[in-house]
């Protein structure tokens, strides 16, 4: 990919400059930490833009490094599911690391903290450990365990490691400030026992680093010069610096925070995304209504456009709530460039067109897409016979409703002027069947003598039609933060019933047959459509990727 400035102010890059100009280094390395526990999601996309990007903009590095640091929620899917999200996007990683590959160095800084006599072993329980850090407005309390001497406390250590003792029944602790004012540096826990297999390690280990203290360590062994993450870090800079600082480090790495994506009408805790999985709610984490970059590109949307997308709203300092529709907007604006159009009716109604000779096809001739007009025209047939989307009729129109009716004539696109002449009802009064008479005079779409139509429809031939499935999706959520529950409920209550729809015995044009799982395709009118990966040639399946207008837009004013 090229080099590309990001959207607005970016103060990471000025911090960066002057970094560069005063000497603090000569080079630009970052990273990318995902924790292998679960799929990425949107969020994600914006870190990964931030810092492959950076890496880009300055001719540096950006490597992939696993956060591999709690066995017990980590898994090699993952890892893999991640690797593929990041190559779709359209980036690449100059080295792939795992936490774990620093287990030895990072287990022999938190020995050298004891032997200064900035670690000890802590037998309080984590509930304990909570009660006595205190608050942001009273100071803690030092652990009854706090003053023992740096020989038991090495000891300690070892049994640890040597699993002595059961899961969660001591912890190392940094030796730092109860009393400061950033409950993050009240003695935080950096080594914790857990009887679990790494997998990775597999059984070599039974103690694990906690993150606040592999990350600093990962961070400046692998040579990274600024470790961008996002703002909830900010709190953790004091304490990611002292370890930094009192291990030594020479060249230790910079920590700059950055607000993270937080996108209305989404969700992205893994927890909660989670629980729609495993309770059935949706169907994968790549079902297309998940906030995962893996639903999102079964959905149809585009790396090109998540990245416009992380580009527009830039690199703030402040959080703030980002505008699904904006993301929307970005994917229609890609796909309407490239997207082949088609021809394609949802809900069939029958139309014959009672004076057009019968046995008779003709091919027409339409744009691949407007939008690009090199890559030329494609031909769709029409014949006596074919199918409308049923409500592109009605038998008593109200006012400024321009599709077909009794007596009223309109354009088929791109092949002739018709006017309905009658109509069939079955028993239940439905319209089955519409009959129109065709002006042949107006092939291609366009009256000889100068008379003009209000309305155009798709169509396909019946004849030459193919079957199709299409899936209809919509947002999962009816409101626009579904994780806070202190307003409005449980997440499970504010799901929206309509975020999925499924439609048989659609009728596609026959250019369709062959599509590949991730083809694109406008659907004439109908919106944005992409070739679903369960499809075979003898069931085809497409998702909705977007609607041509964004009708939130309407029901949210």
């Amino acid at each position: 990919m090229e080099e590309r400035e990001f959207a607005g102010t970016n103060f990471i890059h000025e911090a960066i400059n002057k970094d560069l100009e005063e000497g603090v280094y000569n080079r630009v390395q970052t990273r990318f930490p995902p924790e292998p526990n679960g799929y990425l999601h949107i969020g994600h996309a914006k870190a990964i833009c931030i810092n492959f990007g950076t890496a880009q903009k300055y001719n540096g590095k950006c490597n992939l490094r696993f956060d591999d640091t709690n066995p017990t929620k980590e898994d090699t899917e993952y890892v893999d599911a991640i690797m593929e999200d990041i190559r779709w996007l359209g980036f690449q990683w100059d080295q792939v690391f795992y936490a774990s590959d620093y287990f030895d160095e990072i287990y022999a800084a938190a020995v050298k903290l004891i032997k200064m006599g900035k670690a000890y072993v802590d037998d309080l329980s984590a509930e304990e450990i909570r009660e006595y850090r205190g608050t942001l407005k009273e100071p803690g309390k030092d652990s009854p365990y706090r003053n023992r001497s740096i020989e038991e406390n090495l000891e300690l250590f070892r049994q640890m490691t040597d699993g002595k003792f059961a899961t969660g029944e001591k912890v190392l602790r940094a030796k730092i400030d109860m009393a400061a004012p950033n409950l993050n540096m009240r003695d935080p826990v950096i080594y914790r026992i857990l009887h679990a297999p790494h997998h990775r390690t597999g059984d070599k280990w039974c103690v694990y680093p906690m993150y606040d203290f592999a990350h600093p360590i990962s961070d400046t062994v692998e040579g990274v010069t600024h470790s961008l993450c996002s703002l909830e870090f900010e709190d953790h800079r004091p304490l990611y610096n002292w370890f930094l600082q009192e291990l030594g480090y020479a060249e230790p790495s910079r920590q700059i925070e950055f607000a993270r994506m937080n996108l209305n009408y989404t969700l992205t805790s893994k927890r909660k995304c989670l629980k729609l999985v495993t309770d059935g709610i949706v169907d994968g984490w790549d079902d297309p209504r998940m906030g995962t970059l893996c639903g999102m590109r079964r959905r149809g949307y585009t790396p090109a456009a998540i990245r416009d997308f992380c580009e527009r709203i830039g690199v703030a300092k402040a959080n703030s709530v980002i505008d699904f529709g904006l993301l929307e907007h970005c994917v229609r604006e890609d796909l309407n460039k490239h997207a082949p159009r088609a021809m394609v009716v949802l809900r069939p109604l029958k139309l014959i067109i009672d004076n057009y000779p019968e046995g008779q096809t003709e091919g027409i001739e339409v744009e691949v897409n407007p939008e690009n007009p090199e890559v030329g025209k494609r031909t769709v047939e029409f014949s006596r016979e074919l199918y409308i989307e049923a409500d592109d009729f009605m038998e008593e129109p109200p006012k400024k409703y321009f599709r077909l009716s009794p007596g009223r004539e309109v354009r088929l696109k791109s092949a002739y002027y018709v006017t309905c002449t009658s109509f069939e009802k079955d028993e239940n009064g439905n319209v089955t069947c519409v009959h129109c008479t065709y002006d042949p005079e107006t092939r291609g779409g366009d009256s000889p003598d100068g008379r003009k139509v209000k309305g155009t429809i798709h169509w396909v031939s019946a004849a030459h039609a193919l079957d199709a499935e299409v899936r209809l999706y919509d947002r999962l959520f009816n409101v626009e933060n579904p994780s806070d529950e202190s307003k409005v409920g449980s997440f499970l209550e504010n799901l929206n019933p309509a975020s999925e729809e499924v439609l048989t015995g659609c009728k596609i044009e026959s250019n369709l047959k062959g599509v590949q799982p991730g083809e694109a395709f406008q659907f004439l009118r109908l919106g944005y459509f992409c070739v679903d990966p369960d499809s075979t040639d003898g069931k085809l399946i497409f998702n909705r990727t977007v609607a041509l207008k964004d009708s939130w837009a309407k029901v949210n004013k």
